[in-house]
């Protein structure tokens, strides 16, 4: 595993190293061609040859026809113009045409997904439900490596995040509560422990105060569990008042409360705390609760249980989520993946449940292509952010840093995993244009997670954004033939020896292998053949 790691470290250095370099040898590739043509403007008679090079645009009429023809002809058979067709579909993705609208706010709502075509939604910034403590978990990953894990504008939206769900509602703001708007505000970490601590000097009932030292001062999540505890002490006081901000922070608590449960090993206290919390608020729904709970019984290994919170919410008239879509191919691929065989899948064909399972890998994947490479370790794994974006490179990340293990926990899943998704990529050709199952992929993940990710992960693009063969190869060949002309009009006589050596040398082999046939052949048997 060292040899891997330290291979795959130098890889990356390689790959850094490359793309660090590529733009300088440019640059110096870009002054040497002036310098060459400074030099070579006398002895190559260049001003004549610019002068001259105005004849040869009438040797690109011919081709300029024959593309016209050509043209008329596409547009007969399929009904739209080629130069159209290519423009939209490959050029305009590369020169970044395609237009992203990323709208953050709070939490996404319920019918996000509901509409026939959501524009705004597509790469709408959800709430990750399974997010990090940053004083325990985030914090210490800046200690061992010195890279932040999280980016300014995510921390960013997440202070929007706290001021609205903490203090939105309310129209005269409390002296602490203003202090604490102040504070989610604050960009410096110690900066806004110092503002939580003078909300408590001005009340020592400030909840929310103790909330973002459990979050931010806390370096273990046994120290945030105590804080939290206090802060639920003091929220269900403040629920007396029954105002929306007492309820947001009291849920807030206990949800994290959950998880502090979660993490310290008492599972089944912690899906009893899920459950009760879903229980007593079923309108927050937008919160995804359900995914925490999905997470905890997977670790409890209660599959009939993940089963029936699947049955209530992978509902056709909610939205999905990568938990939602790969925990149901998880529990359909564990029926069949520990006597799964490729080989003998192919001698025989597929069953019913392993058809089952291959279709819901399939659905899977449509929704999110980037998540089977970090199950399958191609890809590495970092910490995952607070926000996430649907069906893009963020939410596989966050996906498969929690839900990793229980793919490996499942005996032969990664292996029918490994053996099947890319199938996905057949049903759907053209993912941006028309989707199979769900909406076309959105254009603009990649833009949404490149500021939600930090800048040393290498993020995820789905498709990727390739040249086709056949633009590559019109390109080489109308530069290679424009060349030709040029040279062949400025110097005929040079080009024509040229040509002949060329061809001789081309032939050459044809002319040995002939001579070598006559010499093994008698001559009427030639004579005899040319009758014929």
């Amino acid at each position: 595993m060292a040899q891997v790691s330290n291979s795959l470290g130098f890889t990356e250095k390689l790959k850094s190293w490359l793309s660090w370099s590529w733009t300088y040898i440019c640059f110096i590739w870009f002054g040497m061609v002036l310098i060459m043509i400074y030099v070579l403007w006398s002895p190559l008679k260049l001003q004549e040859t610019l002068k001259s090079l105005s004849l040869c645009i009438t040797s690109f009429k011919a081709y300029s026809r024959l593309f016209q023809i050509f043209e008329w002809w596409y547009f007969r058979k399929y009904g739209t113009s080629f130069i159209e067709q290519v423009s939209v579909s490959h050029l305009r993705p590369l020169l970044g045409g395609v237009e992203s609208s990323s709208t953050t706010g709070l939490f996404s709502s319920v019918n996000g997904e509901t509409e026939p075509r959501p524009s705004v939604s597509e790469c709408k910034v959800w709430r990750n439900p399974l997010n990090l403590f940053r004083g325990a978990e985030y914090s210490r990953y800046t200690w061992v490596t010195g890279k932040e894990p999280l980016t300014y504008y995510d921390m960013n939206l997440s202070a929007q995040d706290h001021q609205t769900f903490f203090t939105g509602d309310t129209q005269q703001l409390r002296p602490e509560d203003a202090v604490m708007q102040k504070a989610w505000r604050e960009r410096n970490p110690q900066a806004r422990i110092r503002a939580a601590y003078q909300a408590i000097e001005m009340n020592h009932e400030c909840a929310a105060a103790y909330v973002l030292l459990a979050e931010e001062e806390a370096t273990t999540i046994t120290e945030a569990e105590r804080l939290f505890k206090q802060a639920l002490r003091i929220g269900k006081n403040g629920l007396k008042y029954n105002t929306g901000k007492d309820i947001n922070l009291l849920v807030y608590i206990k949800r994290r409360l959950a998880m502090c449960a979660r993490k310290l090993g008492r599972i089944k206290e912690a899906v009893k705390m899920m459950r009760d919390l879903m229980k007593e608020f079923p309108l927050l729904g937008m919160l995804n609760i359900h995914e925490n709970l999905l997470e905890a019984l997977l670790e409890l290994q209660a599959y009939a249980d993940v089963q029936a919170v699947l049955a209530k919410y992978d509902d056709i008239s909610l939205p999905k989520s990568a938990t939602i879509c790969y925990t149901s191919a998880l529990l359909k691929a564990r029926a069949v993946s520990d006597k799964f065989s490729p080989e003998a899948a192919s001698r025989r064909g597929l069953s019913t449940a392993e058809m089952n399972a291959v279709e819901a890998i399939h659905r899977a994947v449509e929704f999110n292509p980037h998540v089977p490479k970090y199950l399958l370790e191609m890809k590495s794994l970092i910490l995952p952010p607070e926000h996430i974006l649907k069906r893009g490179d963020s939410e596989a990340v966050a996906y498969a840093f929690f839900h990793l293990q229980h793919w490996k926990r499942a005996e032969g899943a990664l292996n029918l995993l490994h053996c099947t998704w890319e199938g996905t990529f057949r049903i759907i050709p053209y993912p941006l244009e028309k989707g199979h199952l769900f909406y076309p992929y959105p254009g603009c993940t990649e833009t949404a997670d490149r500021e939600l990710l930090p800048s040393f992960h290498e993020v995820s693009v789905y498709p990727k954004k390739e040249l086709p063969f056949f633009i590559l190869f019109t390109a080489g060949l109308c530069s290679f033939t424009a060349m030709l002309a040029m040279l062949t009009h400025q110097f005929p006589e040079l080009m024509g020896v040229f040509a002949k050596a060329f061809f001789s040398t081309l032939f050459a082999p044809l002319g040995f292998f002939a001579d070598k046939m006559e010499s093994f052949m008698p001559s009427s048997f030639w004579h005899q053949l040319t009758r014929i």
